[in-house]
């Protein structure tokens, strides 16, 4: 959750994180307009690009290994996904594999 705070004209003056003792801060959403019309005009959707961008890795492997319950689970059979699907999964199994063999060289990966 962010909180806004307002300067004397209603306008957004700064975001916080969390109150911290602050008092008169408002709740707000990252999707609020608003919310989004002052970080833009502030610079600050870099960063939030950035820490989209670094949720994003770890969202795939939280999608992974939600993939690899389902099929345990035979819920779902791998050869159901779309090719190209199946073929990035299965890379991204095998390079994981390599990086947890203890006799993983540096040469083995360039």
């Amino acid at each position: 959750m962010l909180y806004i705070e307002r300067d004397a004209q209603g306008a957004i003056a700064a975001i916080h994180r969390d109150e911290e003792g602050k008092t008169g801060l408002e709740p707000a959403s990252l999707l609020e307009a608003e919310v989004l019309a002052f970080l833009r005009s502030n610079g600050g959707m870099e960063t939030l690009d950035l820490q989209l961008m670094a949720s994003d890795a770890t969202m795939v492997r939280v999608l992974e290994d939600l993939i690899d319950v389902l099929v345990a689970k035979n819920l779902i059979l791998i050869t159901e996904l779309p090719p190209q699907a199946r073929d990035k999964i299965l890379g991204r199994k095998q390079l994981r594999a390599q990086m947890a063999d203890p006799q993983l060289m540096v040469d083995d990966i360039l």
